[in-house]
């Protein structure tokens, strides 16, 4: 502080406090530091060029609101409005799943049986039902056609990728997403078409008997799970995209069983799915004509993608 005159004027919270105040307050520097860098919108490393600026008061307004949200319980993906996912920052909020890990598991299956994809017809299609914030589709277009990619260069030219979803809401996220996508990678995003719809009907019938690899990380936690769920995922994230019914394996059953018509002779199916669900799964999927069926691990040990081919 100052003293001026006779009186004590406070002086202007640098960044540096703000960030030390909001660490403080939500029991996380790294959080505090996130907030602050989010309300003024620049960069870590821009913020350490400024620590000690004095903020703006519209910043410090921003910040406090931000960190009350938090304070009450919301996930901090939503306060910050965007997420890392796989090196791309996806915008999300209550229309759509948070990106967790495990999917980003999911799409290192998909780029590792998409390199696998043969035949000479083009394009290379790739099917993301139930995109929510299109991180699946948007990652796979990213990576799957980069150079550094482990998929074929034939592949990565005649890559082709549907992203779908029953949500306008969750789609409207998806397309704010693959705008950003296109500022920073024009030809990835053009690789991207978005559907409307519940599962395959989402797609042009055009497709059928086409699509090289379905991939989804369907609905899948039960009724009876969902009233105990931890309360930052209940009260917050979208329960559509959470609950498909009463066991939990509805949806699952409806990507498994339309899979065959859809896929092309060899072509691979990709399901993210719970633990618990593996064995249903992976009979679903056999009970649908399907070959090389099989649950890869997470991380964590967990069983949690299950892959299946329709037969050639």
């Amino acid at each position: 502080m100052k003293i001026v005159g006779t009186r004590i004027r406070e002086e202007p919270a640098t960044f540096r406090t703000a960030m030390a105040t909001a660490g403080i307050a939500l029991g996380s520097s790294r959080e505090g530091r996130w907030i602050v860098e989010r309300a003024c919108a620049v960069s870590s490393d821009a913020l350490l060029k400024i620590l000690d600026d004095a903020v703006p008061e519209s910043v410090s307004e921003a910040v406090d609101l931000m960190v009350a949200r938090r304070l009450a319980g919301e996930p901090l993906q939503y306060v910050l409005g965007a997420w890392d996912f796989r090196g791309i920052e996806l915008l999300v909020d209550r229309r759509v799943l948070i990106p967790r890990p495990e999917t980003e598991q999911v799409v290192d299956v998909v780029l590792t049986e998409l390199a696998k994809s043969a035949g000479p017809s083009a394009p290379v299609v790739l099917v993301d039902l139930g995109t929510g914030s299109g991180a699946i589709a948007l990652s796979v277009a990213l990576e799957g056609a980069s150079d550094a990619s482990r998929v074929r260069g034939d592949v990565r030219d005649r890559l082709e990728v549907w992203a779908t979803d029953l949500s306008a809401d969750a789609l409207d996220v998806a397309r704010s997403n693959l705008a950003l996508l296109a500022s920073s990678n024009a030809a990835a995003a053009r690789r991207v078409r978005v559907g409307q719809g519940t599962w395959y009907d989402s797609l042009p019938r055009k497709l059928v008997g086409r699509v090289n690899l379905v991939v989804s990380n369907p609905p899948y936690v039960s009724e009876a799970e969902w009233q105990v769920l931890d309360p930052q995922v209940r009260d917050y994230e979208p329960r559509m995209a959470l609950v498909p019914g009463s066991t939990g394996i509805e949806a699952i059953e409806q990507v498994v069983s339309g899979a065959p018509e859809w896929l092309a002779p060899g072509g691979t199916l990709v399901c993210e799915l719970a633990p618990a669900q593996a064995a249903i799964a992976a009979g679903l999927a056999e009970g649908a004509g399907m070959v090389d069926v099989t649950v890869r691990h997470d991380l964590a040990g967990k069983l949690r993608v299950l892959v299946a081919r329709k037969r050639l």
